[in-house]
């Protein structure tokens, strides 16, 4: 095991900016009111001290990957760290713990087709296989080329996924809100996977605070804890990453059948193009298969009912 070791680095106010943007997923209240950035995961912490009269800022590092994360900001390294996801992974915080389950969730964005959560489990030596593919937050990448990888991730890497249809989320909203939803999705996602993996850290990409994210679980027999959220998950976590590309990949899948059983293609999002096609829809399709396809609880569907 690595010894702990402190690092002290001088920056600029450019390094500076740089840093609040990489760091944010890991930001924590600084233990002192000189520190105006401080950032740490178990391996390692930053504690960046406000910047002096000549508008140097100083970053110290330390943890047992004091030295690794201090080489992040040797000179030109540093453009090249942030505009490499893979690189980024392999040398700061984002590496974080493993082995991990991170969880993330696809469609709800979306006025047609389901809601799909997956947790993905991933540990150190998966990384290889995760970076050779390009595996990142799906939102980055083509649709083409997550058809193209998810079967090699589906048969690669363990994972639990659960889909709820439009017609299922239709009867549940009413008593339930979006949010509430997602996280009864996420938890029992993560208990599932959490039981075959014991020993593994939970990451997730939080889209409400850890309060109400565990007050909507409070009737729950059970919940998944204690988790890691970050509002930049799929980016921080390479598991939540994994988890986002192969819950896109059921998602297209999802909206393919559902159009191979209408004969269209449903759009996706919820802007005007879906407005329009929804009104072309219902011209040849009734409401009640409308409720099968689309959430009607989307502004969208107020324009058409």
């Amino acid at each position: 095991m690595k010894k702990p070791t402190t690092i002290v680095k001088e920056v600029s106010e450019d390094t500076f900016k740089k840093m609040l943007v990489f760091y944010e997923p890991f930001k924590s209240n600084p233990p002192n009111p000189y520190i105006v950035l401080f950032a740490h995961n178990d391996a390692v912490s930053l504690s960046v001290y406000g910047k002096n009269k000549k508008g140097i800022y100083k970053a110290v590092f330390q943890g047992q990957e004091a030295k690794s994360e201090a080489d992040v900001w040797e000179g030109s390294t540093t453009s090249k760290v942030l505009n490499s996801p893979s690189l980024a992974k392999k040398k700061s915080l984002v590496v974080s713990s493993f082995t991990q389950i991170g969880s993330d969730e696809v469609g709800t964005g979306d006025f047609f087709g389901p809601i799909v959560v997956c947790a993905a489990y991933l540990r150190k030596e998966d990384m290889p296989l995760v970076e050779e593919l390009g595996v990142t937050d799906s939102k980055k990448m083509e649709d083409s080329y997550i058809l193209s990888i998810g079967p090699k991730l589906i048969n690669s890497f363990d994972y639990s996924e659960l889909s709820l249809s439009p017609s299922k989320f239709n009867e549940v909203h009413d008593e339930f809100n979006m949010n509430a939803i997602k996280a009864k999705m996420h938890n029992r996602c993560l208990l599932n996977l959490k039981a075959r993996h014991p020993e593994s850290h939970l990451y997730q990409d939080q889209f409400a605070e850890a309060s109400l994210y565990y007050h909507y679980l409070s009737n729950e027999k059970e919940v998944a804890t204690p988790i890691t959220f970050s509002t930049r998950g799929e980016l921080a976590f390479p598991s939540v990453a994994l988890g986002s590309v192969i819950a896109r990949y059921s998602f297209l899948r999802k909206m393919s059948e559902m159009g191979i059983k209408y004969g269209v293609i449903f759009p996706f999002g919820a802007g005007e193009n879906v407005d329009e096609f929804a009104k072309r829809f219902l011209k040849s399709h009734s409401t009640s298969e409308l409720k099968e396809v689309a959430k009607l609880s989307f502004a969208n569907a107020k324009k058409l009912l």
